[in-house]
Order: C-alpha cells, then sequence, then structure tokens
C-alpha cells in the first residue's frame, strides 16, 4: 500500500521495546517507516506518565501529530493512555486510543483500516507478550522484555495501576526472541521489563534466566536495564565474570535516607544498599553503577536530603537520573505534606552539579584503560559506540564499520554538557 508510518515514544526502556517490535512489524509489511516531523499516514506515540513532566511531554507530541493529521490515523498509546483514558477527546475522528495490554495490536488496526477492513483491539488475543522479535529497529541494541507489570506499590508509583500487577514472559519466549535478533545481526541485548529483578516463570527467577541467556551460542554482550536494589543478591554479581555481561547497574536508590525510603515503601534500606554496591565494586572495581533518585518527596527533611547527597558521593554514580517528585493521583504519597516546587527545585540543581562532578571523577578514573567499543555511528573519521561499562566513547578511524566491536585504550576525556571518554585503537 506504500503507506508511511512514523513513531514517538517517550519514557522507559520497555516503551522502546514495544515501540521497535512495531516498526519491525510495520517494516516487514511493506511500510515505510518516517521521521516523526515528516509527513505520514499513521502517527504512533507511545506514551509516558511516571511524571508530571512525563505527561506534559507526551501531551506535546499528541498535539504534534493532531495538528499535522489531515487524514492520517494517530495511534496514542502508552502509561498515559492508561492512566488518562477518560479525559481525552473520544469523538475525534481517526484518533485511536490503545492501552498497554493491546498495544502488541497496532500494526493489525492500523493495517484492517487501511484495507478497509474492521478490527478491534479490546476484542483480540493479542497482549503483553505478542510482539514478534524485531530485525529493524530505532536503536542499534535489541531490547527484550521479559516481564511487566509491579506488585511492590510503592507510594509513589502509578505504574501498577498503568502496567497492571508482575507478570513474567515464558523461558522458551525469551531464549528464541535472543536467539532471532542474534541471526538478524544484533550484537547487543538489554534485558528489560517494569520490575525484571521479581522475574519468575516455572521455578526460574531473574538470576537464572540471565545464566541461561548468557550460555547462548553466539557473538553477542548482554545488559541489564534498571533494576530494583532488592531484585538479586549475590548470584548475580558472580554473573558478572561472564565475558558476556556487562559490567554496568542501573540500581534504583530513590532516596539516601532510610525514613524517606520507608515513607516509599521501598523494599530495601540504605545499609543494604551500600553492601550490596560495596561487594559489587569490591569484585569489579572499575563496575559502572548509575541510579534514578527522587528529590522533593513529601516530608523530605533538610537532613533526609543531605543523607541524599552524602549517599551520592560515597557511591560514586557515573549517572544520576533526577526526579523531581509529582504527585500521582491514587498514591498513598499524594495525601503526605507536600514539599515546594522552589525546594525541589533547588535540590534538584544540587543533585546535578553533584552528579556532573561524580561522572566526571569516574570518567577520569578509566584513562589508561581499555574498553571494548560497539560502533554505532561514523562521521568525520570519527567513531562513536559504548563501551563494555556503557560508558560513550569516541575514536578516530579509518576503516571501520558500525554494529562492529573495537578494542580501543581511552587517552582522555571531553568534559562539558554531554562528556564522553576518547580512545585511539588497539
Amino acid at each position: 500500500m506504500n503507506k508511511k508510518v512514523a513513531f514517538r515514544t517517550l519514557g522507559c526502556r520497555l516503551n522502546q521495546f514495544e515501540t521497535d517490535a512495531l516498526v519491525s512489524k510495520f517494516d516487514k509489511n511493506n511500510y515505510t517507516i518516517v521521521d516523526f516531523d515528516s509527513k505520514a499516514d499513521a502517527y504512533i506515540i507511545n506514551t509516558c506518565t511516571v511524571t508530571n513532566q512525563g505527561d506534559k511531554k507526551s501531551r506535546q507530541e499528541i498535539n504534534k501529530a493532531l495538528r499535522k493529521q489531515n487524514r492520517s490515523l494517530v495511534i496514542i498509546t502508552g502509561c498515559m493512555v492508561n492512566n488518562h483514558l477518560h479525559k481525552f477527546d473520544h469523538t475525534a475522528e481517526n484518533v485511536y486510543y490503545i492501552e498497554n495490554k493491546q498495544k502488541s495490536s497496532i500494526f493489525n488496526l492500523i493495517d484492517a483500516h487501511y484495507k478497509g477492513e474492521t478490527f478491534h483491539p479490546v476484542k483480540s488475543s493479542f497482549d503483553q507478550f505478542t510482539y514478534e522479535p524485531a530485525s529493524k529497529t530505532l536503536h542499534t541494541r535489541a531490547m527484550i522484555k521479559i516481564q511487566d507489570g509491579c506488585d511492590n506499590f510503592c507510594t509513589f508509583c502509578i505504574i501498577p495501576k498503568v502496567r497492571g500487577r508482575a507478570i513474567s514472559r515464558p523461558i522458551e519466549d525469551i531464549i528464541n526472541n535472543i536467539k532471532e535478533v542474534i541471526k538478524f545481526g544484533f550484537k547487543e541485548i538489554i534485558l528489560t521489563g517494569v520490575n525484571i529483578g521479581r522475574y519468575e516463570y516455572e521455578g526460574v527467577n531473574f538470576e537464572s534466566l540471565v545464566e541461561k541467556i548468557l550460555n547462548i551460542d553466539g557473538e553477542f554482550r548482554v545488559r541489564i536495564s534498571s533494576i530494583e536494589p532488592d531484585g538479586f543478591g549475590d548470584k548475580l554479581i558472580e554473573l558478572f565474570k561472564y565475558p558476556k555481561l556487562m559490567p554496568h547497574l542501573h540500581l534504583c536508590l530513590q532516596s539516601g535516607s532510610n525514613k524517606v525510603l520507608l515513607k516509599m515503601r521501598r523494599m530495601y534500606n540504605i545499609q543494604s544498599f551500600l553492601k550490596m554496591t560495596n561487594k559489587i565494586k569490591t569484585t569489579y572495581p572499575d563496575f559502572n553503577l548509575t541510579t534514578d533518585l527522587i528529590v522533593g518527596f513529601p516530608e523530605e527533611t533538610e537532613n533526609d536530603f543531605q543523607q541524599s547527597i552524602e549517599i551520592v558521593n560515597q557511591i560514586g554514580f557515573s549517572h544520576i537520573h533526577t526526579f523531581k517528585y509529582s504527585i500521582r493521583e491514587g498514591t498513598r504519597a499524594a495525601s503526605l505534606i507536600q514539599i515546594s516546587e522552589k525546594t525541589k527545585n533547588e535540590r534538584s540543581r544540587i543533585i546535578h552539579e553533584q552528579a556532573a562532578q561524580s561522572k566526571t571523577n569516574y570518567y577520569k578514573s578509566l584513562i589508561g584503560k581499555e574498553q571494548t567499543v560497539l560502533i554505532e555511528s561514523i562521521a568525520n573519521k570519527t567513531a562513536k559506540g559504548y563501551g563494555d561499562l556503557y560508558v560513550p566513547v569516541r575514536f578516530k578511524t579509518n576503516d571501520i564499520e558500525t554494529n562492529q566491536f573495537k578494542c580501543v585504550r581511552i587517552i582522555g576525556i571531553k568534559e562539558g554538557r554531554n562528556p564522553y571518554l576518547i580512545g585511539e585503537e588497539l
């Protein structure tokens, strides 16, 4: 039919996986994938609602598509739909709102529309895991969805409402998905989900699943996406001895104060978090730890905030994704005494400064060491990619292709707003 489809994805890597799977499905069926700012026959916006900022950015992208719509289809999906379905205008022509459980049916919806057929996503057999392995994606790495939903019910989080209760993908489906993307030529896979450490399927937990994945034949490497600190134990730390498992974890700290963690209903305390990170760093000194941190949580005192700063300095995260607390309707934290926006902004500024210094310190510690870089792009004889430690590296080269591994020695860093390591070929 020579139809053009454009995508916009906001939020987490789970959303990215689901978009990539849809991109591949459209590509296999002879649709043309175009930039979101281009003219298209269908615009698909995969939204985020985890914070007020996520809602705001999602609305902006939805409005962009609606302004360009003309006779095009506009498909709005993702967590914002689950959270605010009743607030959308359901009278607009050729605009569809698809909840997360039916997201994998979007191709069938659009394809049926342009064939003059009728398709009802809610009545279909599609579910959270009905995605084909993606041969064409919007990313260099292949993301593999292993789990969806969450049972933790943190007091600030709306995810259980918009993603549902925890559910794990069958092991055989995961293994087959990985084998397929390796055949497609992907050299790096990322395990993703809402709360991947809670993976449990027929007696196999997350650590055992990772071990099975690491024993798959082929030239590829594995990364673990964001994970809760209580989602694994010593076995996973031992698995980082496998050459295929990259030495980086994004551990969701959220606060350096035990008092605040308790109010958040987190399943760990600072002592257990430090014990874990100390063991990781002692076993693998260059290991890269990154984290999430919420500032301005209800009733967070100045002392609570100072404890977060102390933990940030003590651990030395190379990156901190800082969130200013957002009220989410229906969560328990919404009823607590709120912190002013001015205080949130100031605490966010301080953490950003601390995080920038921490990143610089970590990058400098890697000078003189080697990294195996997966090449993502090449321009002006400069290759760009990420090393084993999930740090950006650039180096001069004359004869190399994208999607290839290259071993380099780190000889310096480029500081600034978007710092990176400078390497030289070995």
